[in-house]
Parts: C-alpha cells; structure tokens; sequence
C-alpha cells in the first residue's frame, strides 16, 4: 500500500503537516536536511496530537560544565500537551529514553509527492 501524502513543496525544512494514510491520522515532517518523516499523530505518553505540537531542536551540553548550545533545529518533534521530544531523525525515538519510540512509516519523494508506503 502506498499514498501521496503532500506535495513536496507544501514543506519547507523545519515544517510539519497532518495527513492521512488510510485509516490513520499522521503528521508529515520535513527536516533540517530536507528529508521527509512520517509518524503516527499520536503521541505515546496520552495520545496528544502531535501535528499541534513544534520542529524545533534540543540543547545539547558543551565541554563547559553547565554550558548548553542549542542543537538540531527542525529535527525534534515536541509533544504539545506535555513536551515529550522525538527525534524524527531516529526513527522517532524519545530523546528521553530512545526505547520508546513513536510509529514511523516509510516515506519516499517521486514527482514532486510525498508517498507514504508499507
């Protein structure tokens, strides 16, 4: 099974959109990078739509003890109920604790669309 999902240029680096897929309601990201993501549009914690949530980045430590940079922006989906972070990059695991993880799905660019496949 494989759907068009969007159009490529319907997301710049950084955006995120809510789609379907058959019978499930998913969020498309596009990164940093330019890649596209898809994921189950439910968050793992109490099911918040994530598609109302953010791409943002992460702080990420530095050598100075104390001392954070700010990281990866466009590459960590942030939960809108309660802040739980994803990373879309890896397959949508919880930067938290990466054994949880929320649903992926295969996606691939053809014509300029966006496809969502099994």
């Amino acid at each position: 099974m494989e759907e068009v999902v969007c159009r490529t240029e319907d997301l710049q680096p950084g955006e995120m959109m809510e789609s379907r897929f058959g019978k499930h309601e998913i969020v498309v990201c596009r990164a940093s990078d330019g890649h596209y993501y898809a994921f189950l549009n439910r968050c793992i914690h109490q099911g918040a739509p994530l598609s109302k949530g953010k791409l943002c980045g992460a702080p990420e430590p530095t050598d100075n003890l104390g001392e954070y940079k700010f990281e990866r922006d466009g590459d960590i989906l942030r939960c809108p109920w309660h802040g739980r972070e994803f990373d879309i990059r890896n397959k949508g695991c919880m930067l938290a604790n990466e054994k949880f993880k929320i649903k992926n799905f295969k996606v691939m660019e053809k014509n300029d669309e966006v496809i969502v496949y099994k």
